[in-house]
């Protein structure tokens, strides 16, 4: 009888879902990834393939599936607008469909299930930094809100089946996490100015560039989730985790061209619908319940990544 913790990794050839699948097997645990590789990529888990106690599943989220599980890992979304924007329909319904068939599962198994919320559940922000009992200044029909809504609403039904049926819910808010295995066209703010920089093309701005972001190493994060996991039954959160470390944008992009010692110029650009100005999280919480905070300092971490599109970009 295999007595190795079953882990079920929903979105597991993401960003985050790869990496949190590496980092479970080295926990020797067994791992069930499940991705329709809509964003995610089958090369992100191409070295977890020959491991015995990692098996992959083509599959949908918002399908419903039925496994035995020890622990459920949910992060099947596209976060990056620019891909979710391209399949609104498909986004809402991961978020939406995906929430109740793998708290069904959960049920089934009478397992803790972790949920992948997201800072954006906060919208364009108007309180800073922003703590988990801010309810967001967020757009319902905007060109974001198949993602934004559909993490809201997510989180609503994880909410109700804890209070109805008593699941073991843990709800983390992740704020602008960075780092290996993101995807180099997904558009967001670390992989478009690391390629460019890389590549000596203008590096894209969005705004004047005075809008802030604070930025997680994936490290940090998988910590964070894995010991979130490990609270009582109690504890649901959601729980802002992110690095409460804010910096604008275009110092951001000015730390990157000096650690890859770019001769890009910057090209300033209009900014998105509903793109959020300031983001910060208050991370109180997570460092009362969880004794957590992000270790990994924005050079470090972007030196990282930075050797990370190197290769890839071989």
């Amino acid at each position: 009888m295999n007595e190795k913790k079953v882990c079920l990794v929903t979105g597991g050839a993401g960003f985050i879902g790869s990496n949190l699948c590496k980092l479970l097997l080295s926990q020797n645990k067994h791992v069930i990834c499940m991705d329709n590789l809509s964003s995610g990529k089958k090369e992100n888990i191409s070295e977890l393939l020959e491991n015995r106690d990692f098996e992959f599943v083509y599959q949908d989220v918002s399908i419903p599936y039925e496994c035995y599980a020890d622990l459920i890992f949910n992060l099947a979304c596209t976060a990056s607008p620019k891909f979710y924007q391209k399949n609104p329909i498909e986004t809402m319904k991961s978020n939406v469909l995906g929430a109740i068939n793998v708290l069904n599962i959960a049920e089934k198994n009478n397992c803790r299930i972790f949920h992948a919320s997201t800072s954006e559940v906060y919208g364009d922000p108007k309180e800073f930094p922003q703590k988990e009992t801010y309810l967001g200044n967020v757009n319902p029909n905007g060109v974001r809100s198949c993602y934004d809504e559909g993490k809201r609403a997510a989180e609503s039904i994880f909410m109700d089946y804890y209070r109805t049926r008593c699941i073991k819910i843990k709800i983390a808010r992740i704020f602008n996490v960075y780092g290996p295995k993101m995807r180099s066209d997904d558009g967001r703010l670390i992989s478009n100015l690391v390629i460019q920089a890389l590549k000596n093309q203008p590096m894209t701005i969005y705004g004047d560039g005075s809008q802030t972001r604070s930025l997680c190493y994936i490290d940090d994060l998988l910590d964070g989730i894995l010991k979130l996991m490990d609270t009582p039954d109690d504890v649901t959160g959601p729980v802002n985790l992110g690095n409460p470390d804010e910096r604008s944008v275009l110092e951001i992009a000015g730390i990157i061209k000096d650690i890859t010692q770019s001769k890009s110029p910057i090209e300033f650009r209009p900014l998105p619908q509903d793109d959020p100005k300031r983001r910060c999280p208050d991370i109180s919480l997570a460092s009362s319940i969880l004794n957590w905070k992000p270790d990994v300092d924005l050079r470090t971490g972007i030196a990282k990544t930075v050797d990370y599109y190197r290769i890839e970009l071989c």
